[in-house]
């Protein structure tokens, strides 16, 4: 099992890469790219999962 520093920072790398992809959704809904919207749309879900497990991991230390 990780140790909390790590979960903390996997947590924060990981925030930070789906506020990215969100600004990239919301580029590519302006320029009209549905496929590559729908992938996007993908790793923000497979992103809010992985918070899940993190956020899981780290109340193991509460």
């Amino acid at each position: 099992m990780p140790m909390k520093d790590e979960i903390l920072f996997q947590i924060a790398e990981l925030k930070s890469d789906y506020i990215r992809q969100q600004g990239d959704i919301e580029k590519l809904e302006s320029t009209g790219y549905p496929e590559l919207i729908e992938k996007a749309e993908k790793r923000l879900a497979d992103m809010e999962q992985q918070l899940a497990e993190l956020n899981k991991q780290l109340k193991a230390y509460e």
